[in-house]
């Protein structure tokens, strides 16, 4: 028996509760994760923005792909599936924290870690990630106890406003949207500036490296470019002095102040924003600019931000300036990679021999 997360968000939390609970599915990006799930290993289902355990399931049989739609009305992403069977599931009021005693101070990714922290969420930001054989038992315990204990944990004012949805309702669809509220455009715990050199610089360097590695030619804005050439010291040859695209003059504009652009040929291939900062909105803004001057260009988008950033950038890319752009949702094409991961790429094996579409097991992407 094997122990993998299984992440919900409070819309899918609710999906499933309004579903038979008899399948649990995972988007297409996930299936190299799924294939590696046998019958009688376990799910267990945890519960981002309320950071609460509340469910056990163990498979059945899979996977499979069935593109019905089952957790949506239409345009279900959830196709890669299993059959299941509910061990445990949990009304959100009774749900586990994971900062409650019983759970921080003997899980090994949380233990000696203070609760403000956030360095212990690595594992929970993707589905289908293994959990230890130990944490896992001690977290099916703690499930099983609780289905029959029934200890409960009231929801304060900040988990309801957590749980409210905003939706907008465009012709295609129905596109759902965030409003920070003033205290959320501030961020206390916002990463600090290294006074030598910045993170986000770091950051660049290291897009451009493995960029390199997989023969793109790159672009980086001139005026960040001779404090990233410090961190990638061998990159003269591959960085571009002038882009070779054919657009307007205020798209040009634009495409230079990207952080980092890997192109292929006279191609754009991805564009990276790295958000260091309080905000995460400035990237996030110029990639929404590119789509309004661009519509209907191809390419992929990403914002790479440290680790603890991660429900940020969501927040932001789901603001309704974002979410209604002629060309779609930004939240469809662009996607968030947190530092770690973007590290983690960087030491793969045979890089070179790699293409980009290795990025995407290395992009998170919000369970909605």
């Amino acid at each position: 028996m094997a122990y993998y997360t299984n992440i919900f968000s409070p819309e899918t939390y609710q999906a499933f509760m309004n579903s038979d609970k008899t399948v649990s599915g995972f988007r297409v990006r996930q299936k190299s994760l799924a294939e590696k799930v046998k019958a009688g290993d376990i799910f267990i289902c945890y519960l981002v923005r309320l950071s609460r355990w509340c469910g056990l399931l163990e498979v059945v049989d899979g996977p499979y792909e069935d593109s019905t739609p089952l957790f949506l009305e239409s345009d279900d992403p959830f196709i890669v599936r299993f059959h299941i069977r509910v061990k445990v599931w949990l009304p959100l009021t009774q749900a586990i924290p994971i900062h409650s005693d019983q759970i921080w101070q003997h899980l090994s990714f949380t233990q000696n870690i203070d609760k403000s922290s956030s360095r212990w969420t690595g594992l929970l930001r993707n589905s289908l990630n293994k959990i230890s054989e130990k944490d896992g038992k001690l977290l099916t315990n703690c499930l099983l106890q609780q289905n029959n204990i029934t200890t409960d944990y009231p929801l304060n004012e900040q988990d309801q406003k957590k749980l409210k949805t905003h939706t907008v309702n465009r012709t295609e669809k129905v596109v759902k949207v965030s409003v920070p509220s003033d205290s959320e455009l501030v961020d206390d715990d916002a990463p600090t500036q290294n006074p030598e050199v910045r993170e986000s610089i770091k950051m660049q360097a290291l897009l451009a490296q493995i960029g390199t590695c997989m023969g793109m030619k790159i672009w980086l804005p001139k005026a960040d470019r001779s404090r990233v050439l410090k961190e990638w010291k061998k990159g003269t040859e591959a960085l571009l002095e002038k882009l070779p695209l054919n657009y307007d003059e205020t798209t040009l504009n634009t495409i230079e102040q990207i952080d980092v652009i890997w192109l292929k040929g006279r191609s754009i291939t991805r564009a990276f924003e790295v958000e260091h900062t309080t905000s995460v909105y400035s990237g996030i803004l110029r990639m929404a600019d590119l789509l309004a001057l661009q519509p209907n260009m191809n390419i992929k988008l990403h914002i790479v931000a440290p680790d603890s950033r991660q429900e940020k950038v969501f927040q932001e890319i789901r603001r309704p300036v974002f979410s209604l752009l002629e060309s779609g949702p930004l939240s469809d094409r662009c996607s968030y990679i947190p530092y770690s991961n973007l590290k983690d790429l960087s030491k793969a094996k045979h890089l070179e021999r790699m293409t980009d579409a290795v990025l995407e097991d290395y992009t998170e992407h919000e369970e909605l």
